[in-house]
């Protein structure tokens, strides 16, 4: 299929482990190389062909609000949250202004570079509509900038994903950026839920694919590991 033209970028994070940055400042326009997080993150929305985000917000939203404002190049909606909802919640709640129709979501606390081909596109051609609830962009952990954990997620050869068992490395992690469909969904409860629980019914069900990114890619979470990604960025001469 084609891209979609409408995203869900999750930007209601408290940003707690980014303190003292995040006292004054949410998370999403931290800056990075020059430029607030949620901006990379729609720069690579626009470039895919994205017309409209829907923007949740909690942690200082006003600011977020008013930042986004100046933006002319995509329609932005926003999902306030009085009380934090975590993934599965807020997508959940901003259901009815993503539409019936597969969505891109992405957290915005990361950045990606794209590699041979745009990320966007290549989660789209992964895409099987009889086939598939979700198509999550897996980071391979050896080459991920700003994290240090023991992944994720096993990707198997027929595209399908598993969850690492206890005490087991796995090679890939969720890079934040994926397609969902709103019929993974159906049945989850209200209020604060993680999309995990959604993902492990969908794993299940055989219905949660994923594909290795190519390009390059860099969490930020930690005051250390924003130094490290820009860092990274410096050494590799990247300007946006």
């Amino acid at each position: 299929m084609t891209p979609p033209k409408t995203a869900m970028v999750l930007a209601a994070g408290l940003g707690t482990r980014l303190r003292p940055i995040t006292d004054s400042l949410p998370k999403p326009l931290v800056r990075v190389a020059g430029r607030p997080l949620i901006d990379w993150v729609l720069d690579r929305l626009v470039a895919a062909g994205v017309a409209r985000a829907v923007v949740n917000t909690h942690y200082r939203a006003e600011m977020i609000v008013e930042h986004l404002g100046r933006r002319r190049d995509i329609e932005i909606l926003f999902s306030h949250e009085p009380e934090i909802l975590e993934t599965g919640g807020g997508i959940r709640k901003a259901l009815p202004l993503l539409g019936p129709d597969p969505f891109l979501s992405v957290n915005a606390k990361i950045l990606w570079l794209n590699g041979r081909e745009d990320a966007i596109h290549r989660l789209a051609g992964a895409w099987d509509e009889a086939e598939t609830d979700g198509v999550l962009l897996l980071q391979p952990t050896v080459t991920a900038v700003g994290y240090d954990g023991p992944g994720d997620f096993i990707l198997g050869p027929d595209g399908r994903i598993r969850r690492r068992k206890e005490l087991e490395v796995a090679p890939f992690l969720f890079s934040g950026l994926q397609i969902l469909h709103p019929r993974l969904f159906a049945g989850a409860p209200d209020g604060f839920f993680s999309l995990n629980l959604l993902y492990d019914r969908a794993i299940e069900a055989g219905r949660l694919y994923g594909i290795r990114h190519d390009g390059d890619w860099y969490h930020v979470s930690t005051p250390r590991h924003l130094a490290e990604v820009e860092a990274r960025l410096a050494e590799t001469g990247f300007a946006g």
